[in-house]
């Protein structure tokens, strides 16, 4: 994070420039230590993916099983969201940030003592119950102290931290493992989360919206078992040996449909709904859910960059890593001055421009990956394009129509929408890659839906407000799901 030297403005106030935009000086420590937060559940994804195959031969398990240790992690992050969102608006943002990074804390403790799979996926769980808390809360305390027309740059330098996690955590990841062992991969969060904490007592705000209702259990629970219910479907279609089990999927589908069935008719009877209807009866929030599932879709490309890569040139897994992290140093280039743009154009020509680079990305990827310097081309430029979709500008939307009341929980629904994108994007690009004969045939049809995808992002943002009509949004009677 840039800061460079004290300024006075007109009226006398301190501020500081922030990746060249100026922002009050007493915010800064704000964003440090939410930023610190973000940093760190970030930090434990991108640290274990190099680890997986060591930690497969300590407990004894195969890549299915492995499966598990992300799919869990993605539902308990479901359930958490709505609850410590729901929290947040009714006890405060500091107590609730701060039970959030506790309790990421405390998993990674038993993560990193865990001496058997289901104990390790239980400390899963818990990391991901911290976690699914961090981003949503420490955006609605960004939007609850910092004007409009200072958010932007503000979430896009949280949004960076995230990023950069995702840059260091795979080499960060693979030096522990090879040096130490894949236990101590987690042991960096303990601390970072010390210092998280203490920070967060004076800096964090303490004020609540005191927001009233009860928890809707009923549609957390059904939504999760819905969504477990896809994520085995979608990820067992293609991996029993290349053949359907017919009656598995069938059950796994009619369980699906049943649990959201319940849901719908859960969130239409509960006081204060996971997904309140009134967030979708406004056009731009309704536009903005869409394009964030699209968003998390388009994620699920990330998955296979590496093995795609391995397949068509024949790399070693490092190189292919290291070419995947050009696109990730991209992105977080990138994702800074998409939050300033905010502040200057609106977020539908920086959600326009992301997606048109992504497609872009993506189509060269799909046709050229075999080629070195087109993959290298292909990651720059998709690089460039998640760097403008990811972190501030679709956050930046929900914050300015959602009413103070309902800011968090419409921030976790849209971590929500995000996450239901990663479950398709991933299943979907796996189960593409492997409906095909022939590696390079299955991975460039994989891209190739991943280009369609993105080319169906890029319809979505022409139909979000101008900037003028954005800038006139704060003076209109704001969306509140109460009412």
């Amino acid at each position: 994070m840039a800061v460079t030297p004290q300024l006075t403005d007109a009226a006398g106030t301190a501020a500081t420039t922030v990746a060249g935009h100026r922002l009050d000086r007493s915010t800064i420590p704000l964003l440090v230590t939410l930023g610190l937060g973000v940093f760190a559940g970030a930090l434990d994804l991108g640290v274990l993916s190099p680890a997986l195959p060591a930690l497969g031969a300590t407990f004894g398990v195969g890549p299915r099983d492995l499966a598990w240790v992300f799919t869990l992690y993605l539902l308990a992050n479901v359930v958490a969201i709505p609850v410590m969102s729901k929290l947040a608006d009714q006890h405060g943002r500091r107590p609730i940030y701060i039970l959030c990074v506790s309790i990421f804390a405390a998993g990674s403790v038993l993560a990193i003592a865990a001496q058997s799979f289901p104990v390790f996926l239980i400390a899963r769980a818990i990391q991901a119950i911290g976690a699914g808390g961090i981003f949503p809360v420490a955006t609605a305390a960004i939007a609850d102290r910092i004007p409009l027309e200072r958010r932007g740059a503000a979430l896009g330098l949280v949004a960076a931290t995230w990023g950069l996690a995702a840059v260091i955590g795979p080499v960060l990841g693979g030096a522990i493992t090879h040096f130490v062992s894949w236990h101590w991969i987690f042991a960096l969060n303990v601390p970072l989360a010390i210092v998280v904490i203490v920070l967060a007592r004076t800096t964090v705000p303490a004020n609540a919206a005191h927001a009233r209702g009860p928890l809707d259990v009923a549609g957390i629970v059904t939504l999760a078992v819905g969504l477990l219910a896809t994520m085995s479907l979608l990820t067992r279609l293609y991996t029993i040996d290349g053949v359907v089990n017919a009656a598995l999927a069938w059950g796994m589908l009619a369980t699906a449909v049943v649990a959201f069935a319940l849901f719908a008719l859960a969130e239409r009877r509960a006081a204060q709904p996971v997904i309140p209807v009134a967030f979708f009866r406004d056009r731009q929030l309704m536009l903005t859910y869409a394009l964030e599932v699209l968003i998390g879709a388009l994620e699920g490309a990330l998955f296979f960059i590496p093995a795609a890569l391995v397949a068509g040139q024949h790399l070693s897994y490092a190189a292919a890593g290291s070419i995947a992290a050009l696109g990730a140093l991209c992105f977080v280039a990138v994702i800074p001055l998409s939050g300033r743009a905010l502040d200057v154009v609106g977020s539908r020509t920086v959600l326009a421009a992301g997606s048109t680079l992504t497609a872009l990305g993506m189509l060269i990827f799909a046709l050229g990956f075999a080629n070195l310097w087109l993959a290298l081309l292909a990651m720059v430029v998709a690089g460039l394009g998640f760097g403008a979709l990811l972190g501030a500008p679709t956050r930046y939307i929900v914050t300015s129509r959602a009413g103070q009341q309902q800011r968090a929980s419409a921030v976790g629904l849209l971590s929500i929408m995000l996450i239901i994108g990663q479950i398709i994007g991933g299943s979907l690009g796996g189960g593409v890659a492997s409906s095909h004969s022939g590696e390079l045939a299955g991975y460039r049809v994989a891209y190739l839906v991943f280009t369609a995808i993105a080319a169906l992002a890029i319809i979505l943002t022409t139909a979000l407000a101008s900037r003028g009509a954005e800038r006139r949004a704060p003076h209109q009677p704001q969306i509140d799901a109460d009412k």
